[in-house]
């Protein structure tokens, strides 16, 4: 692991690697700055254009985009109270309070420390977690990795978003766009209604800037035309604090509560730092001796929030690596950035390709140190005025974007088509409330599902037992099924506390 460890580091930092961690990082501070635009989207749009490049430059450009966008989402989360990216919705809490105070750089700068810390935490969570998880993993047989992905479909479906049947019907759009193409048994086409480009299935980066480019680049379109975001009512060149007049003995906590609950929520698949943040806020705010000062421009509930979405971003990476089962949106492009350069998921990465895999998770860890020299200071006023940028300005460089990616992709104008066809399905979602995730990871996760299935019933002879007479199949099974009824359980447990707490009131004597 040691030798592992040094030849990754040595080879990320390479020049050109060092260059490309720094222009993701701009261009991820760039994208999380524009409300509409998040981290997966800007991953999605950069996928295709790092073909031809060398993995790691490629895997260094989504790293700083990744954690760059996550930052990038607190500028105007602080400046305007519209947060950036969805995982940035818990900074406006305080951040936007600190900003009407006059402690903008204040409040900027304890953001891209707390998101610097977050990232780094998680980069080191993902170089001592993921090499002893894929030791484990390489002891999986079909039937292991048929439950691993229905859980993580099932976990996805149901824990995003508001509605779990919304949920479950979005991951069966996704398991259903899996099986279009060629059966990798009988060698039979299916779905594909004639068209020899639907042989090879849906393409992925296709179908990621699709789903989230294309309907983000609508909605703009829909907003009123004119000016962008008006940012000058705010003192951006105000000095902040000195950071030894800090609040320490509150933003120290709140580091350690942040990075901790980040981390275990991003190895959970289909949570993301939204989640993350929200939970590590209301963590703090309950810890602490003077919770009402919450919401009202405290320090450490900026710090733990940032905290804590950054340091959701590589541990979500984890069961991404190890077991092919990316934990969020932006793992997911990730792994298909592998797939592209011909890697294949899984514990044998940690085997086969141990250079490139490490040599990532120091970019992980360098572009969250670089957020503070690229983050702070004179770029973020600059990366501030991109919220100036009117709707009508951006839809048309999105699409573009997305138009050209695609195109280059494999160099067929039928891929355009088919961006804006499952356009139309990406905006249709949006619309009807639809969390667009679990599509994603159906259509990934859909191939391995069905595969692992034919494969252990070979394997059986046709008898279905061997998904529950092992023991880790179990231990899946029963986490699937305990996911899948988790909101039956959750709501009648609500209900019957209201029920008790009614009756209770009832007999208390007037």
């Amino acid at each position: 692991m040691f030798d592992a460890l040094f030849l990754g580091l040595s080879a990320i930092l390479e020049w050109q690697n060092i260059l490309a961690m720094a222009a993701g990082v701009i261009g991820g501070v760039l994208a999380g700055a524009v409300p509409g635009l998040s981290a997966t989207m800007a991953v999605a749009l950069l996928l295709p254009l790092t073909y031809g490049l060398s993995p790691l430059f490629a895997l260094g450009l989504m790293a700083g985009m990744h954690n760059g966008a996550a930052y990038g989402g607190s500028i105007p989360a602080i400046l305007l109270r519209i947060p950036g990216t969805p995982a940035a919705v818990a900074t406006t809490f305080d951040g936007y309070p600190l900003a009407r105070s006059g402690r903008v750089a204040h409040a900027l700068k304890v953001s891209v420390l707390s998101s610097a810390v977050g990232g780094v935490v998680s980069a080191i969570a993902l170089m001592l977690i993921a090499p002893p998880l894929a030791d484990i993993a390489l002891r999986f047989g079909p039937p292991e990795i048929f439950w691993v992905s229905v859980f993580g479909v099932a976990s996805t479906a149901v824990l995003m978003g508001k509605d779990p049947v919304k949920g479950m019907m979005a991951g069966c759009i996704g398991l259903f766009l899996g099986m279009i193409g060629l059966d990798h048994v009988t060698g039979v086409d299916r779905f594909t209604f004639g068209l020899i480009e639907l042989s090879g299935g849906l393409p992925l980066p296709i179908v990621l800037m699709a789903l989230f480019g294309v309907p983000a680049a609508w909605m703009m379109a829909e907003k009123a035309p004119g000016a962008g975001l008006d940012v000058g009512g705010l003192d951006l060149k105000r000095e902040g604090d000195r950071l030894r007049d800090w609040p320490w003995r509150d933003i120290l906590p709140a580091w350690l509560r942040g990075s901790s609950i980040g981390v275990f929520i991003g190895i959970l698949p289909g949570l993301g730092g939204a989640v993350s943040s929200i939970v590590a806020y209301g963590s703090q705010k309950q810890a602490s001796k003077d919770p009402d000062s919450f919401g009202k421009g405290n320090t450490s509930g900026v710090a733990v929030a940032e905290c804590a979405n950054n340091a959701d971003n590589a541990a979500s990476m984890i069961p991404a690596l190890t077991l092919g089962i990316p934990g969020s949106g932006v793992a997911a492009i990730v792994l298909a950035g592998l797939l592209i350069h011909g890697f294949e998921s899984g514990p044998q990465l940690f085997t086969d390709h141990a250079e490139t895999v490490f040599g990532y998770i120091w970019a992980m860890m360098f572009t969250s140190i670089m957020l503070i020299l690229i983050g702070g200071g004179l770029a973020t006023r600059l990366f501030a005025q991109v919220l100036r940028t009117p709707p009508m300005i951006m839809m048309p460089i999105v699409v573009g974007l997305a138009v050209i990616g695609t195109y280059t992709y494999e160099n067929n104008i039928f891929n355009v088509y088919l961006l804006f066809g499952l356009g139309f399905l990406g905006y249709a979602l949006d619309r009807l409330s639809f969390p667009v995730a679990p599509v994603i990871l159906g259509l990934f996760l859909g191939p391995k599902i069905e595969y692992n299935l034919r494969v252990s019933l070979l394997i059986s002879q046709d008898d279905p037992s061997i998904f529950w007479t092992r023991p880790i199949s179990i231990g899946f099974a029963l986490a699937t099924i305990l996911v899948i009824f988790y909101p039956l359980f959750r709501n009648g447990a609500a209900s019957l506390c209201r029920s008790w707490k009614a009756g209770r009131a009832a007999r208390q004597p007037r």
